[in-house]
């Protein structure tokens, strides 16, 4: 399995439509709220959103969703990344609620080789997320620089640091 793409592996206007989706649960809003300490009442109490909200009823919470299409993306976009550069900008569309299904996309918006080292570039997307009925729910774009393959190479290939499964005979043979 591809994990990431190197700088050449990339082209400008390509899509990368991740999977699997994701239904977000309760249980995941309300973890991640409290791991982030945000506790706000539209995403962790129900009587509250259901009499004081147009929406009737909680609201999954902006930076989980953001959260979770950026992982999403991460296999196919930045899995090899040397260092997220920058998040341009991010736009919560619409609401995402509890059992909604979460989709990601990503579109390739251009590529540029770095003007300091030659064995890396910077690419630039944009992530889109979609819930089941398709409705867009979160836009962001970001800047990630990639190494070369010349750069991955130079490492020792994809999984350097992997180390290589033993013979179980070489076991015995140490004892």
């Amino acid at each position: 399995m591809q994990f990431g793409r190197s700088f050449e592996e990339f082209r400008v206007g390509d899509v990368y439509r991740h999977w699997p989706g994701k239904t977000v649960t309760e249980y995941d809003d309300h973890l991640f709220c409290l791991l982030t300490m945000n506790h706000h009442p539209l995403h962790l109490d129900a009587n509250y959103a259901e009499k004081t909200t147009d929406f009737g009823r909680n609201v999954v919470v902006g930076n989980y969703v953001y959260s979770l299409l950026l992982g999403m993306s991460v296999p196919d976009v930045s899995g090899k990344a040397i260092a997220n550069l920058e998040v341009e900008s991010l736009k919560h569309v619409a609401p995402t609620f509890h059992g909604d299904t979460v989709y990601g996309e990503t579109t390739v918006l251009d590529k540029t080789p770095s003007k300091s080292k030659s064995d890396r570039g910077v690419v630039h997307v944009e992530t889109r997320g979609y819930k089941q009925d398709g409705t867009l729910v979160c836009v962001f774009r970001r800047k990630v620089m990639v190494p070369t393959e010349a750069y991955i190479k130079e490492r020792g290939g994809e999984q350097p640091a992997r180390p290589q499964p033993r013979d179980p005979a070489e076991k015995k043979q140490e004892k």
